[in-house]
């Protein structure tokens, strides 16, 4: 029973070790440039242990995005704030808050996601499940609004599209051309355009 374990423990180090590892290195090189041997030298396995986990690269990101996401679900529920009611301006600035920290936390794992889906259409696809499978529990969200949307469906992917875009364009595409811009100001703005567009309201964010 005491090996089975310890095997078990073991086989558990290792598939940790080669996500963070593959975390590590799609910081430095991206996803597109990253070889699997790459990943299983910075987390010190041989290349064989990494088939022992992940049928291929692309199996290890879809497992990173699921781990990430199911890590910011648990984030949600403990951090104080956290309102359903998207007719209040106050709890769309919550979520804007909330995805603007995340992608910046999972910054390497974000483009990596980005780049994946642009070469590979069928892993963009699968990866776009496992985020839709995740924006389930928004609906309730948009049912508070003063015109429900027939299908919130349509409505959460572009809130997503509108977020990750601005996201892609002032963290990843801007910074190379050495141009910032302030937190605060992106999440406001955000916080600002979703506001008007779901509710038809002008009401400016106060920043929190």
């Amino acid at each position: 029973m005491t090996d089975t374990v310890s095997r078990r423990e073991r086989a558990a180090g290792t598939g940790a070790a080669l996500k963070q590892a593959a975390r590590e290195v799609f910081a430095e090189r991206g996803y597109l440039n990253t070889k699997i041997t790459d990943i299983t030298a910075a987390a010190g396995r041989a290349t064989g242990s990494f088939y022992n986990h992940f049928a291929g690269k692309e199996e290890l990101l879809e497992a990173l995005l699921r781990d990430m996401l199911a890590e910011a679900d648990e984030t949600i529920v403990d951090v104080a704030g956290h309102d359903a009611d998207f007719s209040k301006i106050s709890a769309i600035r919550w979520h804007v808050a909330a995805f603007w920290r995340f992608y910046q936390q999972h910054l390497p794992e974000m483009i990596a996601v980005k780049q994946a889906a642009m070469v590979d259409p069928e892993l963009g696809r699968r990866l776009q499940q496992i985020m839709a499978d995740d924006d389930a529990h928004m609906i309730e969200h948009f049912a508070h609004l003063p015109n429900p949307p027939a299908e919130p469906l349509v409505q959460i992917s572009a809130m997503n599209a509108l977020m990750e875009g601005f996201a892609y364009t002032w963290l990843v595409v801007n910074p190379a051309n050495g141009e910032t811009i302030p937190d605060e100001t992106a999440i406001d703005t955000l916080t600002n355009l979703l506001h008007h567009g779901l509710t038809g309201s002008a009401e400016p964010p106060a920043s929190a």
